[in-house]
């Protein structure tokens, strides 16, 4: 199984602090089962540095004893904007033609209309978008046809399993689950920043892994 979100890169982000997090990490991702890892350390503020972060993968590869790591970038849509389109290529998936998109939590139903441009953007460079948690964003909490849409425009959707325990900001686990009775999640990924939360990567492909749509 592939892991297509995770901060496991040491020293980069809010994720794994040091090379030994990191391999600690790495060794809970095979215990759950985890064949792949794609590391995706945050493209925006304040933790963005592109080159140190290129560093920190090709240090924790040289020390993963073969694991298969490749590289990518979680994307904030604003840091996006304030990179601009030039970055595209830049910031997805090394190995694949994906791109990780993060969308802001806070976004009203009316600022869609603008991510849906920058994503007609990113998918006309040649790139599937997959977008980040969306359990997480308010609009889609209240609105699950937002979700709806996003697929419909080509999307893939990811939830992030810590949702099996309430998620990140507390309140992603009714969300998540509505999201997963329609059909609409093609992924999960363990998101994770520390050893823990590959448990709730396990957990939630155990209990919740047959509903994604594949």
């Amino acid at each position: 199984m592939r892991d297509l979100h995770c901060h496991i890169l040491p020293g980069v982000d809010d994720g794994a602090r040091t090379v030994d997090e990191s391999l600690a990490m790495l060794a809970a991702a095979y215990r759950a089962g985890i064949t792949e890892i794609v590391c995706t350390p945050h493209a925006r503020d304040p933790y963005f540095d592109y080159d140190a972060m290129w560093d920190a993968f090709e240090l924790l590869r040289s020390k993963a004893r073969g694991f298969p790591l490749s590289m990518g970038f979680e994307v904030n849509i604003a840091k996006l904007w304030e990179l601009g389109s030039q970055w595209i290529p830049y910031l997805a998936f090394d190995a694949t033609p994906e791109f990780l998109l993060e969308l802001q939590t806070n976004a009203l139903p009316a600022d869609f209309a603008r991510y849906e441009r920058t994503i007609y953007e990113i998918q006309g460079q040649g790139y599937q978008v997959i977008i980040a948690h969306p359990e997480r964003y308010r609009a889609i909490q209240k609105d699950p046809t937002i979700a709806e849409n996003l697929v419909r425009m080509g999307c893939k959707l990811q939830a992030s399993t810590d949702f099996i325990a309430g998620g990140r900001l507390g309140a992603e686990k009714k969300p998540a689950k509505k999201l997963l009775k329609a059909g609409l999640y093609a992924y999960f990924a363990s998101d994770a920043h520390r050893v823990k939360h590959y448990a709730y990567y396990e957990k939630a492909m155990k209990e919740y892994g047959g509903l994604l749509r594949g």
